[in-house]
């Protein structure tokens, strides 16, 4: 059995499984020490490069009532559409985006969420499936050496938005309280009872990779590859487990109690509203305590999203999204997009909020806030409604409508229904890949890549 603490024994175990043909990221062996780490941080910091960089995810379910939520101009000048209207005291923070798409995303019904931040195919067959790793976790694979956790994954309801480099799910947390706990709770037991629980997970991988170790010489090829997919996923546990471990004698920020009582309610889900600030303070707190540094939040399921009774929609989003062009369905559309934009605004403002070294925390976090859907009644997965606030202070400028439709269009339709939603449902500009912006997201984070998924390109619209 292997001593979990030992660090020389941490060395070991790496040659070990390098031998054996598995990939590790190198980048996340940091963290091993947060002293060390913090230590770092602080020259870093010293000789002015230590700005935290941040990126938050946050997915519409659905797409939205593309005929009223359409900017109808690029540039500038442009005016915000009427859903959009509570984004005009942030209109220097942010950038609404028309005409990306994800290829692999076109003629997707409710699969879309999968590959938001993925651009992966997924078969129309249904049945098991393995995604590719999604952006947030390669931008997590960087910032992780600085913060207790690497990413965190939420939803308003709904599954996840992240993918591990296996692409297996990472579960996301509903749960104001549970999310609380995790982030600021004690440990319980004590700090001794939590470092036992850890050493006999060590003690139980390493008999895994023992086991798998012999194993592996007995198997044909064919399978020897799915055993390393599976070595890959132990491995990842074992280093969230080390890490753990580590961080243990790191001791948790303290929170008001107040600020707790407020953030560890039980809300139900027919307070909409209340539930989705309580879900926004969470993440601001997260963010400004440097728990983490990436973030993602479903904000809805695709099949069963939240109804919103406090501004008289007793309907799922997915009832409405299939609203046949009935007008008063659509109007009730109208009115959800129109209510869930006015909570990213609420996000947004709370991030304004925080100061760092004279900047907001929203200009050290960019926020990309959309759908992998257009419209969701006949499922057009083109022009996808987009928004990407914040990360001043990591190259990107703001005040403008960036639109790839209008230089082939010219002006949109907006009086014949279904002329418009041919736009939403096949791309324009067939060059403008929603992974081209992802790619960006990702260089701003300084992850080392020169493509992602489908990227052809940096979206140099967005810098400064």
């Amino acid at each position: 059995m292997a001593n979990f603490n030992s660090r020389r024994w941490m060395i070991n175990r790496r040659h070990v499984l390098r031998g054996m043909g598995a990939s590790m990221a190198l980048p996340l062996l940091q963290c091993m020490d947060p002293g060390r780490l913090m230590a770092d941080e602080k020259v870093a910091a010293e000789q002015g490069q230590g700005k935290p960089k941040r990126a938050v995810f946050i997915y519409v379910p659905n797409g939205v009532n593309t005929l009223t939520w359409q900017i109808q101009k690029a540039g500038a000048d442009y005016e915000l559409s009427g859903p959009m209207k509570s984004l005009e005291e942030h209109r220097q923070q942010i950038t609404p985006i028309s005409g990306l798409y994800h290829p692999n995303g076109i003629g997707q019904a409710h699969e879309c969420d999968k590959i938001w931040l993925t651009s992966a195919k997924i078969s129309q067959e249904g049945g098991a499936f393995r995604n590719s790793v999604s952006a947030d976790q390669m931008m997590a694979d960087v910032t992780s050496q600085h913060t207790r956790f690497p990413s965190l994954e939420l939803a308003i309801t709904g599954g996840t938005l992240a993918w591990s480099k296996d692409g297996i799910p990472l579960p996301a947390e509903r749960r104001p309280k549970a999310i609380f706990d995790r982030l600021f709770g004690v440990e319980k037991g004590g700090l001794e009872v939590a470092k036992a629980k850890l050493n006999r997970r060590g003690s139980v991988l390493d008999a895994i990779l023992e086991d798998a170790n012999d194993f592996r010489g007995k198997i044909g090829t064919e399978d020897r590859n799915k055993l390393d997919e599976y070595l890959h996923a132990v491995r990842d546990v074992e280093l969230r487990t080390q890490r753990s471990y580590d961080w243990l004698e790191v001791p948790k920020p303290e929170v008001a109690a107040e600020t707790k009582a407020k953030l560890t309610r039980d809300i139900p889900n027919t307070e909409a509203g209340d539930l989705y600030r309580t879900i926004y303070d969470l993440m601001v707190l997260a963010l400004r305590t440097d728990m983490t540094r990436v973030i993602t939040c479903m904000s809805g399921s695709e099949s069963n999203g939240l109804a919103i009774p406090e501004i008289g929609v007793a309907q799922s989003r997915h009832e409405l999204s299939h609203h046949n062009g009935d007008p008063e369905q659509l109007r009730r559309l109208t009115e959800t997009d129109t209510f869930l934009v006015q909570q990213f605004s609420y996000f947004l403002n709370r991030l304004k909020s925080y100061q760092e070294d004279n900047e907001t925390l929203l200009d050290r976090t960019m926020v990309l806030l959309g759908s992998g859907m257009a419209y969701g009644h006949s499922h057009g997965n083109a022009n996808l409604p987009m928004v990407l606030a914040g990360g001043a202070s990591m190259g990107f400028k703001h005040g403008t409508h960036v639109d790839f439709n209008l230089p082939t269009l010219g002006q949109y339709n907006m009086t014949e229904a279904q002329k418009h939603y041919h736009v939403c449902s096949r791309p324009v500009d067939s060059d403008a890949h929603l992974s081209n912006l992802l790619l960006t997201m990702m260089q701003r984070m300084d992850v080392k890549v020169d493509q992602f998924g489908d990227s052809h390109r940096v979206m140099t619209e967005l810098l400064g």
